[in-house]
């Protein structure tokens, strides 16, 4: 089997004060989402991810495969003019690279939890929170997968709008 794609490296070994079983767990786990997942690409994405340092389009590339496993019903688009969309009965998320870190809006309501504390910014925001990753950082794919699926199934049951307006929580 090759090198996993778009830069992420094998994860297996057992990080500090993690069991071997729970590193196996975690790379067989970081192993099935490292595989390339088929989907339509957005050729304006494809241009505005090409047009980025190195470095970015790594971290670019990963969260648009890891967007497109948690369904692969999710589209790729652009609005605001250059912004990469992802968007399956609603926003899912959008990539925005600044000099010096990649920010992945996560268009939740800020009612996806976030056991893993992955999100950087946004915490009071009403419509959406961010995850910014610098280089060199490790992106914990499995936490970000999980949010993504947690937004695609919202988004399918009516938004979070609907979600927090049925909760009483406005």
């Amino acid at each position: 089997m090759g090198s996993p794609p778009h830069g992420c490296r094998d994860r297996g070994e057992p990080e500090s004060g993690e069991s071997p079983s729970t590193a196996q767990l975690r790379r067989r786990t970081t192993i099935a989402y490292s595989r390339p997942v088929s989907y339509i690409k957005d050729p304006r994405v494809d241009s505005y991810i090409d047009a980025l340092p190195a470095w970015q389009q790594q971290i670019c590339h990963r969260v648009r495969d890891l967007v497109h496993a948690a369904d692969p019903a999710v589209e790729e688009t652009i609005k605001r003019s250059v912004q990469p969309y992802f968007v399956l009965d609603g926003n899912i998320c959008a990539l925005l690279a600044a000099k010096d870190h990649v920010n992945v809006f996560l268009y939740d309501g800020g009612i996806v939890p976030d056991p893993e504390g992955i999100i950087t910014a946004g915490h009071d925001n009403k419509t959406a929170r961010t995850v910014a990753f610098r280089e060199g950082e490790t992106i914990n794919e499995l936490a970000l997968l999980a949010m993504f699926r947690q937004i695609v199934a919202d988004n399918r049951a009516g938004g979070w709008r609907k979600i927090k307006a049925g909760s009483g929580d406005r």
